[in-house]
């Protein structure tokens, strides 16, 4: 593909970046996009796509047939949702909704295939049906497993699945991803120690003492990573939050502690594995110092775990675009999450990332921080990349 696509959406780049600010000064929480799918769903009916909406409560699916004789179905998936995170970018077109940012670049996401739906309706000369779906709550909020469970893919068959993602960390238009596992299953553990608590003071030797425990095992937990995780595999354990006793009352041991955290792992076998440890330590260090452990561990979003063939599908396509050199089809595993990694798991498919680059200062603000802004100035290139995986999946190179 040469650089039609791209110069052509160049023509759009200013009505594409007011409607990328335009999302970015109202960001919607999951399960909250109210004004996001509506305005989703009225451009894409602009553009002349036939529309769907309320998957998943406020999911949208656009339709768009090609005009060559094909069988074949793919799906585009872009998430709309923002972050409880207080905007500090001070751009003209900053959140108006107090404690709340889009520091993922949803709102990029939504646009660059809202120019994609734009292209691909005024040129349909290609075998086949694709399918534009707008995700609501993929921050945590189950987004994708809504979608999935409202039919989906019964109601939008789909014969493979693809995702995009901004990269701030790589240079502007520059892509990569990798086959097999690229994210991690994201899960949750809560574990809370009870004692008797008592006086830290006068009688300490007639407690059971919890802050003993939990330094324990706040310590033991990494010797999951270094002692029982394989050393050819990867895994994260990080805790979050350890709450209990007072501040004001420094004398007093207390009765209950609870630690919470995080654990990322990329296979099956690695995450049973955590989850196992993490209550073996637990209640085996509570009972070494004559306490109790009640642990509670929550599973999230599975490994991302991309498809070889739809992989090799996506680099060409990225390929096709900017060349081998500013492709990494051998990219790093990340151990953030993502919610794609349910649809991929119900249909074969890859995802990629996009590169952000960086400001006029050589930097950039990376995801979920108060500075984080999309770059508006690689819209054409994400356009330009969905309208080469169609090309690739129902163009030419299928025919």
């Amino acid at each position: 593909m040469d650089g039609t696509v791209i110069e052509g959406v160049k023509a759009w780049q200013a009505e594409l970046a007011a409607i990328r600010q335009d999302i970015h000064a109202h960001p919607e929480m999951g399960m909250e996009e109210v004004r996001t799918s509506a305005l989703v769903a009225k451009q894409l009916r602009d553009y002349g796509v036939e529309v769907a909406e309320g998957i998943g409560r406020f999911g949208v699916v656009g339709t768009i047939r090609g005009t060559r004789p094909g069988q074949r179905v793919i799906g585009l998936r872009a998430d709309m949702d923002a972050l409880q995170i207080p905007e500090a970018t001070g751009k003209p077109y900053a959140s108006t909704n107090p404690g709340i940012m889009h520091a993922c670049g949803h709102d990029g996401h939504t646009t660059m295939l809202l120019g994609a739906a734009r292209w691909l309706s005024e040129h349909r000369d290609f075998a086949g049906t694709v399918h534009l779906i707008f995700q609501p709550a993929e921050e945590g909020r189950g987004g994708a497993k809504a979608m999935l469970a409202d039919g989906l893919f019964d109601r939008f068959p789909c014969d493979a699945v693809y995702g995009l993602h901004n990269k701030p960390t790589l240079p502007a238009g520059q892509f990569a991803t990798r086959k097999g596992p690229a994210l991690a299953a994201a899960d949750r553990f809560a574990v809370t120690f009870r004692g008797t608590g008592g006086h830290g003071g006068s009688t300490p030797h007639l407690a059971t003492d919890v802050t003993i425990v939990q330094a324990h095992f706040v310590l033991a937990l990494q010797t999951i990573i270094g002692r029982n995780v394989a050393a050819v595999d990867a895994a994260v354990l990080s805790v979050g939050s350890i709450q209990g006793g007072s501040p004001v009352s420094s004398n007093v041991m207390p009765a209950e502690i609870t630690v919470t955290g995080t654990s990322r792992s990329y296979t099956p076998a690695v995450r049973d594995l955590l989850e196992r440890r993490i209550g073996e330590l637990a209640q085996g260090l509570a009972a070494m110092h004559g306490c109790t452990a009640e642990v509670a561990y929550r599973r999230g979003v599975p490994a991302l775990v991309n498809h070889a063939e739809q992989t090799d599908l996506a680099i060409a396509a990225a390929t096709a675009l900017v060349g081998n050199a500013a492709v990494d089809a051998q990219f790093p595993p990340v151990t953030g999450a993502e919610d794609f990694a349910l649809m991929l798991e119900a249909r074969p498919g890859a995802f990629m990332f996009l590169g952000g680059g960086s400001g006029p200062d050589g930097t950039s603000a990376n995801l979920h921080t108060p500075h984080f802004d999309f770059n508006d100035a690689i819209i054409p290139m994400g356009v330009a990349y969905w309208v080469s995986v169609v090309d690739q999946e129902l163009g030419q190179q299928r025919r």
